[in-house]
């Protein structure tokens, strides 16, 4: 006996996945976005966990409601014996004892010490409302008021000395220049470096100026000489970086070399070389607290380190691009880091993510933040973003002229640093200038409103 099969047309595994997932979704199309229906035995037994789990300390106590009835048994008493109203119904307890609450001896007990109302405040069992950001504070733009030339070549590094009377620069002409703050005049030029000066910074506990380069060269300058009176000598290509421990003589220094390195200032020993990093160690910042040191590196991690064993003991992962600024906040126990992907804030010690703050599109090369919460962010294409750093607001953008006889593309900012008042902002840019922006003064809340939207939070984990 035959049986005629008929042909049956193959398919690949590909469409046949797709046909069932098209039936599946036409199935269930019509109930997309539908709540759950609640099941009420299920219900029931959930809120009774729930209310025991969360009130049981105080289940024993029972309800009144003054000139009321008592209210409607709650679903969470299966065993109808507590009494306890509606969620919307918020009763008040009866306390009584030996003494009026709080307590008081050697007053009588009377009609009206002896209530005591106490709201039943069922939180947990009430929707919670979605985040939205708060309103951002207001914080009068900035505007440029000086530019100052002399250098010849890129101003790669910033740093204002503690007195706020002048304010010292590293270029790629290989000088340190020293600039007086009130009149943008030149004071005094250092030389000494065979190559770009990166980093610079000035010490509050001596009249030391230090300096880094890519000449792998890191010097100490005595300002009442204006002479080098110490090297330290360790680093095996470019030194980025430096800063200076606030409270310790320590010097830390980062390089190409994917290290950084702690230096005793007067022995010029190397006390610890922080190793870890698998590429160039872009920026360091040292503070007082833990974590006393802190690192961002082109491997796009953040290393928070313990400078007495001289150990990571954090490591942040969550940028995506190279970390080459960071910034502490001069008040509150956080800081923040840039990178192309965006500017992340975190909050010490351990280095817990607070927030992202987007739209800065550039390599950031620079981050600087004052007393009041403006955050600056300065980038590799000239712009500066102004940001409020508690919501993470953006308030203005400025992308200022380059020099006169300079190309566009010198438009860039390699440093930024407010002065000891924090009135005024010094940028280092590629244009070979100095340019100094201030608040304006003639700026109120009505003339610069806030252009702000209490949108529902959408914070990235990372």
């Amino acid at each position: 006996m035959f049986v005629l099969l008929q042909d049956v047309q193959k398919h690949s595994v590909h469409t046949l996945v797709f046909r069932s997932l098209k039936r599946t979704h036409d199935m269930f199309v019509s109930d997309h976005a539908k709540a759950v229906a609640l099941d009420d035995q299920s219900y029931k037994m959930k809120m009774a966990v729930k209310m025991r789990a969360e009130y049981k300390p105080v289940l024993h106590m029972p309800v009144l409601k003054e000139g009321r009835e008592r209210g409607p048994l709650h679903a969470s008493d299966p065993y109808g014996q507590l009494g306890y109203p509606l969620p919307g119904a918020l009763p008040d307890y009866l306390v009584t004892g030996t003494h009026p609450y709080p307590s008081a001896p050697g007053v009588a007990l009377t009609a009206e010490t002896q209530m005591q109302k106490m709201p039943f405040l069922n939180s947990g069992l009430l929707p919670r409302k979605a985040p939205t950001m708060p309103k951002p504070q207001w914080h009068p733009p900035w505007k440029l008021y000086r530019v100052i030339s002399g250098h010849l070549g890129w101003v790669r590094s910033i740093a204002v000395e503690p007195g706020n009377q002048w304010f010292v620069t590293g270029s790629a002409d290989r000088t340190i220049k020293i600039w007086d703050l009130a009149s943008g005049k030149l004071k005094l030029s250092l030389t000494g470096h065979i190559s770009t000066v990166r980093g610079v910074a000035v010490s509050t506990r001596s009249p030391y100026l230090f300096s880094c380069g890519e000449d792998k060269q890191v010097k100490c300058w005595d300002l009442e000489y204006n002479k080098v009176i110490r090297h330290y000598h360790g680093h095996l290509s470019a030194v980025y970086d430096l800063d200076l421990h606030p409270t310790i003589d320590v010097l830390v220094t980062c390089s190409r070399d994917a290290t950084a390195r702690v230096w005793d200032i007067r022995s010029k020993a190397n006390v610890h070389t922080l190793s870890g990093h698998t590429n160039t160690v872009a920026t360091v910042k040292c503070q007082s607290a833990e974590p006393q040191v802190v690192t961002g590196s082109h491997d796009t991690t953040i290393r928070l380190w313990d400078l007495v064993a001289g150990k990571t003991r954090a490591t942040l992962t969550n940028h995506k691009k190279s970390v080459r600024a960071l910034v502490l906040h001069p008040r509150q126990y956080t800081f923040a880091s840039g990178s192309p992907d965006n500017i992340k804030q975190w909050k010490c010690p351990d280095g817990n993510f607070i927030q992202n703050l987007s739209g800065h599109n550039a390599i950031i090369n620079t981050l600087a933040v004052n007393s009041d919460g403006v955050l600056v962010s300065g980038a590799d294409n000239g712009t500066i973003h102004m940001w409020d750093w508690r919501t993470g607001y953006n308030f203005q953008r400025i992308h200022a002229a380059v020099q006169p006889g300079s190309l566009d593309s010198e438009s860039g900012i390699f440093a930024c640093v407010f002065d000891q008042s924090e009135s005024r902002l010094i940028t280092a840019e590629a244009d070979k200038t100095i340019k100094v922006y201030k608040e304006d003064d003639t700026a109120t809340e009505e003339s610069h409103p806030v252009n702000w939207k209490p949108e529902i939070l959408k914070r990235k984990r990372f």
